[in-house]
């Protein structure tokens, strides 16, 4: 059996949390420029992410961590203009975020793991629903 190393553990839920953070920010841009048929979707993940990011928050204090405070602003990937780079920013969003918790899910084990495992699907799941298409692996896509 592989031992799971605590402070690995800790780093990778602080890396998930921080994207979490990024993502509630970026979904207040999409949501803010996403045409009106799929604001809704929009409104929905963003409050996903929330939930998310406070449930990561209580993990981090419960490895024995300081949970990483959200930054004020952060920086977009790409400037979103219309509702066409909004929906671009979505899919991006739920790549990045498939991406730490691909990595949380390496890290961790047990019910950690098992809710990384879920957030990974939740993200891959929206990306393909904000794309129309969907990758391989998700969370690995840079990776590879």
């Amino acid at each position: 059996m592989l031992l799971v190393s605590s402070d690995r553990v800790l780093d990778a839920a602080q890396a998930a949390l921080a994207a979490e953070h990024a993502a509630v920010y970026g979904y207040g841009v999409v949501g803010g420029r996403v045409g009106d048929e799929r604001r809704p979707e929009a409104t929905n993940a963003y409050d996903a992410h929330r939930a998310r990011r406070d449930s990561l928050a209580r993990t981090v204090r419960d490895l024995g961590g300081k949970p990483a405070a959200a930054a004020a602003a952060y920086a977009l990937p790409f400037e979103v203009p219309d509702t066409a780079a909004a929906v671009r920013l979505a899919a991006d969003l739920e790549d990045r975020i498939a991406g730490v918790y691909s990595d949380l899910v390496r890290a961790s084990e047990g019910p950690l793991r098992q809710d990384a495992a879920g957030a990974l699907r939740e993200a891959a799941v929206r990306a393909v629903r904000w794309r129309g298409s969907g990758v391989a692996f998700p969370g690995l896509a840079e990776r590879l």
